[in-house]
């Protein structure tokens, strides 16, 4: 429900950014048509050579908001790749990741996007984080796959041939966002707070930003939709007062606590919370800062830090009941060792974009091609990338009208969990059985 929302505050933060170079420099091998290779393959499509397949990964590593904001995804669907590489590849292929670093700015976007494309002559994109995703229209003009990017703006609600990690029911036809310029939030979140926690009433924090503004109204709308009482506290962006969100909050009453900043203005908010001894049942964060970082990031803020939920439409990085996270976690202490401390639910839903993409290329057999990718990512039945992610697909609908189904996982932060280290502790018995019937609210991105 919220993926996809966090764009519009970052923006403002890089207005002005210019394009970075990217990190690789690759020369592609021509794809000679008709020439044969292991197990008999041939070159089947662009990107596609007798014994590799070039995908690339566009990140937006360098952005002026840090390293670690967008990079998760990257290091997943790396990490991936190298353990499919490692079984054999597929078909006979192995595949060769090209990586690009947009610097966070629509110029490097696109520069990236013309260099993977143009030069370097990938067969696909996948599991892209990128701040501006200015480059999606060429992507998308030149039909090639980008599957599991993260949905950040709203270029994976618009045009075909670009495929997110949760799926969209939009016609995207290219011509508008969604249904005419229109989407949708379902309440699932807030109705799981209602009924587990009992909680009747939540604060929303934003900064004096339009598009954080913008995104704090959404967030509203939803919680009222769900019967809660709402208080709505605004901060400078520069100079933000926490201090006077935290007395009102501890005066309101405020048992669940949202917002619309980024990880500099949550950990200040935490701060001045535990200062006045302002005691919320839950601060509620997204997928996208559901990670390690917590530990540090928090570090001074015990009360708060044991108060953290996350929600999401995949499952907890750190419960390894489920054999695909345990896969996961294995290939990533292979591929990257010192990430142990900077894991993240981003760096497993960029696992689960490659897995997608590589099982719709394995639906292909040895002519692998980009028209039998997009039949499959196209298909009426709904994927899960082997129990990684709850069922989504690409299905255009009617704009939604009345109460949806719609299911969720959550977890939160406890110090005292594994074994003395803390972590997140997964809240649900199932992700795809924790569901609720209820209201899309429209908004206008």
């Amino acid at each position: 429900m919220l993926a996809g929302l966090v764009a519009g505050l970052l923006a403002a933060v890089l207005a002005g950014c210019g394009s970075r170079l990217p990190e690789s420099d690759f020369t592609p091998r021509p794809s000679a048509p008709g020439a044969s290779g292991p197990a008999g393959n041939r070159a089947t499509d662009t990107g596609v050579t007798p014994s590799e397949i070039r995908i690339g990964i566009v990140t937006s590593l360098t952005s002026p908001v840090g390293s670690e904001v967008f990079s998760g995804p990257r290091y997943g669907a790396q990490a991936f790749f190298d353990a499919l590489n490692a079984r054999g590849g597929l078909h006979g292929r192995t595949v060769r990741v090209i990586t690009c670093d947009d610097g966070g700015s629509g110029i490097g976007n696109q520069d990236c996007v013309h260099k993977l494309i143009d030069r370097d002559q990938v067969f696909a994109f996948a599991s892209g984080s990128v701040l501006d995703y200015a480059g999606a229209p060429y992507v998308s003009g030149k039909g090639v796959p980008d599957v599991g990017g993260q949905p950040i703006g709203t270029a994976y609600e618009r045009w075909p041939h670009l495929y997110g990690v949760y799926g969209s029911h939009a016609p995207r036809d290219g011509r508008s966002v969604g249904w005419d310029g229109t989407l949708y939030q379902s309440t699932e979140v807030y109705r799981y707070f209602k009924e587990k926690l009992g909680a009747v009433s939540a604060a929303v924090v934003a900064y004096n930003q339009a598009d954080s503004a913008r995104y704090a109204g959404q967030l509203a709308d939803g919680l009222r939709a769900e019967g809660y009482r709402v208080l709505v506290q605004t901060v400078d962006f520069a100079l933000p007062n926490f201090q006077a969100v935290a007395a009102a909050v501890k005066s309101d009453g405020s048992q669940l606590l949202f917002d619309a900043m980024d990880a500099r203005g949550n950990t200040a908010l935490c701060r001045a919370l535990d200062d006045a001894g302002a005691r919320i049942t839950a601060k509620v964060t997204n997928v996208q800062n559901w990670s390690e970082a917590a530990r540090s990031d928090y570090s001074s803020t015990p009360t708060c830090r044991n108060a953290l939920w996350a929600t999401s439409s995949s499952r907890n990085y750190e419960d390894v009941r489920y054999p695909a996270v345990r896969e996961f976690r294995d290939a990533m202490a292979r591929r990257y060792p010192d990430r142990a401390q900077l894991m993240s639910a981003w760096e497993l839903e960029g696992w689960a974009g490659a897995q997608w993409l590589t099982d719709a290329m394995d639906s292909c057999g040895a002519e692998l091609t980009r028209t039998c990718v997009e039949r499959f990512m196209n298909r009426g039945q709904p994927y899960d990338a082997h129990g990684l992610l709850l069922p989504a697909d690409f299905v255009p609908t009617p704009p939604p009208s009345g109460d949806t189904r719609a299911c969720l996982d959550a977890a939160r932060w406890q110090d005292g969990a594994y074994g003395g280290r803390g972590g997140w502790v997964t809240q649900v018995e199932n992700m795809d059985t924790t569901c609720f019937d209820v209201p899309q609210v429209p908004y206008r991105p």
